[in-house]
């Protein structure tokens, strides 16, 4: 399993991209970028349109912050652009199929027993380090929000406090 401060999880694999062009992707694409790589359980379940379009939502935040997004679940890459035609339309982002789970399972997000990705979030630096994970339970989704909040915090090299928002003093004081 990766750890913070480590190495991400090479991989390279097919990606829907906007307009349902597939094409193959690599982490080492992104690299001189921040990453936000998100993994979901699956398409067309319930919780997992809300977090696909609330990155969307912020996709000019992440931009802004010099940050691409790129999503990930065990479909296919045919999934995936049904789900985008029927469904969701274009996101402004990659989906990553991981039909043979080895980037699930790499990334340490593999739920073995369903054979699906739990919701996994890693923000990857420049140079392919993770400096942030976050893995939790399929039934609740997460907040791009808070996603953001954390990779601004990253980028600014301080100690940010609990609630700390970009452009807040980077003054943690104890009583």
């Amino acid at each position: 399993m990766p750890m913070i401060g480590q190495p991400a999880p090479q991989f390279s694999t097919q990606a829907v991209f906007d307009g349902g062009e597939i094409k193959n992707i690599s982490l080492s694409d992104y690299k001189g970028k921040w990453t936000v790589l998100f993994f979901y359980p699956l398409d067309f379940t319930f919780v997992c349109p809300t977090e696909l379009t609330q990155f969307r939502e912020f996709l000019p935040d992440f931009a802004k912050a010099n940050a691409v997004i790129v999503g990930a679940s065990v479909d296919s890459v045919h999934s995936h652009k049904r789900w985008l035609r029927d469904d969701l339309g274009n996101l402004g982002y990659p989906l990553i199929a991981d039909l043979t789970k080895r980037i699930s399972k790499d990334f340490g997000v593999l739920l073995e027993d369903r054979g699906i990705a739990t919701r996994g979030t890693f923000i990857i630096d420049p140079d392919q380090n993770i400096q942030y994970m976050g893995i939790h339970n399929t039934a609740v989704g997460r907040d791009a929000k808070e996603v953001l909040r954390v990779l601004q915090g990253l980028q600014s090299g301080e100690l940010c406090g609990a609630g700390w928002k970009k452009g807040d003093q980077h003054v943690v004081t104890l009583k």
